[in-house]
């Protein structure tokens, strides 16, 4: 098995490298590539340094089996060609391919098999505050079908990258220190602030981060439900939160909800509120599942449900669905 990442310096880059080694992926040979500023660059895996290579329109992905690739969609949309000449499966992290019809978008708890069917050689990575939504909806879909999605996300820093992090670090060290603020990756200070923005506005009002988690969650369910979303970014480091009420077209108790939840696949219940027992992002960051908790009735609707869910954007977000998605693959032995 021989596997490439792309844009193997940046956040999710440096993810997939750790969740790979983490689940013990089988790779013969693992090749690193980057733009200009981070090829040389030498990273170790599993005992061995490897050196990232300019990301070139040549012969590199030639015995390829599965690209991961994070650079970004105009990366993405360059390369793809390159990337697949060779029967590579390019499985890509961007907003490049996402609701391209031929394109599958997948996230293995909900649709794994829209992986075999991809007749550009390519599978999407859907964005991260869908994947942990689809991955909660699931549970309830297999009960009775969701008609409505009201989410609002708490997102963290980690969302717009490692530099973003490192920006939100400095700018509580700074706000502290008395000194101004840098502000360079986020529209404005994030320390000690909401920021009710994340990308830019359509012509509806809603930001294209919003229109994501509608478009994709209907893609990735094949369903017709309409989602309406508000997305924020929030002064977090790491790990995605999400408030979430939904309309079902039959009531679901309480007690149907925690069962569906307790044994949904990618799911931890974590909601026990006598003990103050709710998902936290500080607690939660570099964990696998999505975890599900404060799941009451909603006071507003007779057939709705509200609850509160918690995930690594970096890991679930992003690099470990993709790698969940190759496993899929190998498992059904539906590489090449």
């Amino acid at each position: 098995m021989k596997v490439a990442i792309v844009g193997a310096s940046g956040a999710v880059g440096q993810e997939f490298l750790r969740v790979l080694d983490e689940r013990n992926f089988p790779i013969d040979e693992l090749v690193l590539f980057g733009s200009s500023r981070s090829a040389g660059r030498k990273y170790t895996f599993r005992g061995k340094e490897i050196e990232v290579k300019l990301l070139q329109h040549n012969d590199d992905f030639k015995g390829v089996d599965i690209a991961f690739t994070s650079a970004g969609a105009g990366t993405s949309k360059e390369f793809a060609d390159t990337i697949t000449k060779y029967g590579a499966v390019m499985i890509d992290n961007s907003s490049a391919f996402r609701m391209d019809a031929d394109i599958p978008l997948v996230v293995p708890e909900v649709n794994a098999e829209d992986a075999l069917n991809r007749p550009r050689g390519i599978i999407a990575n859907p964005n991260c505050t869908t994947i942990q939504m689809v991955v909660a909806l699931k549970a309830i879909e297999n009960l009775t079908h969701i008609k409505r999605v009201h989410v609002s996300t708490y997102q963290a820093a980690s969302g717009a990258g490692a530099a973003a992090m490192d920006e939100l670090y400095e700018q509580y060290r700074q706000v502290l220190a008395g000194e101004p603020v840098t502000v360079e990756k986020f529209a404005y200070q994030l320390a000690f602030n909401l920021i009710p923005q994340i990308d830019v506005f359509t012509d509806n009002g809603y930001t294209k981060e919003e229109m994501k988690m509608y478009n994709e969650t209907r893609k990735i369910m094949h369903s017709d439900v309409k989602v309406s979303a508000t997305c924020v970014r929030v002064p977090a480091l790491r790990s995605h939160s999400e408030s979430i009420w939904i309309e079902t077209e039959r009531p679901v108790s309480v007690e149907e909800a925690r069962e569906a939840f307790a044994h949904g696949e990618g799911l931890v219940l974590m909601d026990n509120p006598e003990k103050k027992e709710y998902p936290m992002p500080l607690f939660l960051a570099g964990k696998d599942p999505v975890y599900v908790g404060r799941i009451r009735k909603d006071l507003a609707n007779e057939n709705g449900l509200t609850f509160w869910i918690v995930g690594d954007q970096i890991k679930k977000g992003a690099a470990l669905n993709a790698v969940q998605i190759a496993e899929y693959l190998i498992k059904v032995n539906n590489i090449r």
